[in-house]
């Protein structure tokens, strides 16, 4: 036998040749099948020794939690009767369960608060309209999609405000017409309707707005931003004076007070104006934080840095009890829109960083394709980027807001009644006081929490596997 690399040149290796299987393997068995309910406790319960001891101790543990929970909730429950002696044992002779009525008995005040009974027809209204107005939202198939989210991020939040307070709103109270220049007017000017110094102030305020993002944009990006930047801020000034205009207009609802509020309906009122408000908002931090100017950057830094070290219970205390004394004299700010106000610049913060992953996982070839084919930054950012991060953070998202949901519950530390809070203040009802009415108002309301919030789950999972599906087709 020769060496056939004996005969080549120096530097040169002999060529490589292919190699070719003289016999075909052996077939593997097919995959064991895991249809059939023996097959697949097989494969997913028993099919190893660790898979055993966690299937142990999870059957362990429903043992242990849910034959009592069914039997306090239901088989020992009491459900009927018009007083505590209906949920007491020694009365009916056997062991008392959860005492629901109780809750049917307290179920006006956890729903609506103190707010008066013969005005409750606007509460439900708003609960109606809302509904109406986000299903055709959440569901696909449905057509004028963009005409309804006008109809529920515009007019919706202005038609509740108007129905739940009353309307006839005193433009006098408001800020622009009791600091800066309504101090040249007397206050006998704006006693009734829409007060002359208020819409003075009002103006003289957007021009003054306008002309400071007219500098400004001039000054960071020419002409033509300024231009768009001047068109902006009197647009939202516009909508302002509509929206203000709207809310002046005497109704003839009697007013109800927000210290009236209570219930579900605080509750709904914190968590959707904190959602609604805290994801473009959100946005905004998370573009600010990324951009290349160096104020807005700095802006946005500090504000997210700042509102993400204070606790939500921090912010709450210093806006019910720190912030009136900042203010002027007669000046008040109503207690449930301070605390609203901050609820949705904490929820922004923790918004914004959500956001700032989903930007920063976006691949570059994707800012690169989107310049090649001549987008403009802000295109660019609104067509292919903002929507991808958007999508990848989905999860982040929908758990900031049902963590948001669930802190509503922190405003009952400032005096204010929201489910829970309208839940312990029917707790001191001494007509129905019983060993189990605590836990059955705190099983009530614990059920409330989970309707709304696994809703929200179930509907981001959803969501995620239809623009999955979208993607790939």
């Amino acid at each position: 036998m020769t060496d056939t690399t004996a005969s080549l040149p120096p530097g040169r290796s002999a060529p490589v040749k292919p190699f070719v299987s003289a016999s075909l393997r052996e077939p593997e068995p097919a995959p064991v099948s895991t249809r059939g309910p023996v097959r697949w406790v097989r494969a997913h319960l028993v099919g190893s020794v660790p898979q055993v001891l966690l299937t142990l101790f999870g059957i362990w543990l429903v043992y242990a939690t849910v034959p009592p929970l069914i039997k306090f909730f239901i088989v020992d429950a009491v459900w009927t009767g018009t007083s505590r002696d209906a949920c007491l044992a020694e009365k009916l002779g056997r062991p008392v369960g959860a005492c629901w009525p109780f809750v049917w008995a307290k179920l006006d005040q956890l729903i609506y608060g103190f707010y008066p009974a013969a005005e409750r027809w606007r509460v439900n209204v708003v609960y109606w309209l809302g509904a109406l107005l986000l299903l055709p939202l959440l569901i696909q198939k449905l057509p004028y999609k963009r005409l309804n989210a006008i109809a529920f991020f515009g007019v919706f939040p202005v038609a509740a405000f108007v129905l739940l307070t009353g309307g006839d709103l005193d433009l006098q109270r408001f800020l622009l017409g009791n600091l800066g220049f309504g101090a040249l007017f007397p206050a006998p000017a704006a006693k009734s309707g829409l007060s002359i110094a208020f819409w003075l102030d009002f103006v003289a305020s957007t021009v003054l707005v306008t002309a400071i993002a007219y500098g400004i944009s001039r000054f960071l990006s020419g002409a033509e931003g300024a231009r768009s930047a001047a068109k902006t801020t009197l647009t939202v000034f516009a909508v302002l004076a509509v929206v203000l205009f709207v809310v002046d207009v005497p109704l003839g609802l009697p007013q109800v007070e927000t210290r009236l509020w209570g219930g579900l309906l605080v509750t709904l009122v914190i968590a959707v104006t904190g959602i609604t408000v805290s994801l473009p908002f959100g946005i905004l931090l998370a573009l600010g934080r990324r951009s290349s100017l160096p104020l807005v950057k700095a802006a946005s830094i500090i504000f997210i840095e700042f509102w993400r070290g204070v606790p939500l219970i921090t912010v709450l205390f210093f806006a019910t009890y720190m912030l009136p004394l900042f203010l002027p004299g007669r000046f008040t700010i109503d207690g449930l829109l301070r605390a609203l106000v901050g609820v949705a610049l904490f929820a922004s913060a923790y918004m914004a960083e959500v956001v700032r992953g989903g930007l920063q996982a976006i691949p570059k070839g994707q800012y690169e394709g989107a310049m090649a084919v001549g987008l403009r930054p802000s295109l660019m950012m609104r067509l292919v980027v903002l929507p991808q991060a958007l999508k990848l953070v989905i999860p982040g998202i929908v758990n900031n807001f049902i963590g948001l949901f669930k802190d509503t519950t922190l405003v009952l530390i400032v005096s204010i009644f929201d489910l829970l809070g309208a839940m312990r203040a029917a707790f001191t009802d001494p007509n129905w006081a019983s060993p189990t009415t605590l836990f059955t108002g705190f099983g009530f309301a614990g059920i409330v929490y989970f309707v709304f919030c696994f809703g929200m789950s179930r509907y981001s999972m959803a969501l995620e596997k239809r623009l999955d599906r979208a993607q790939r087709h």
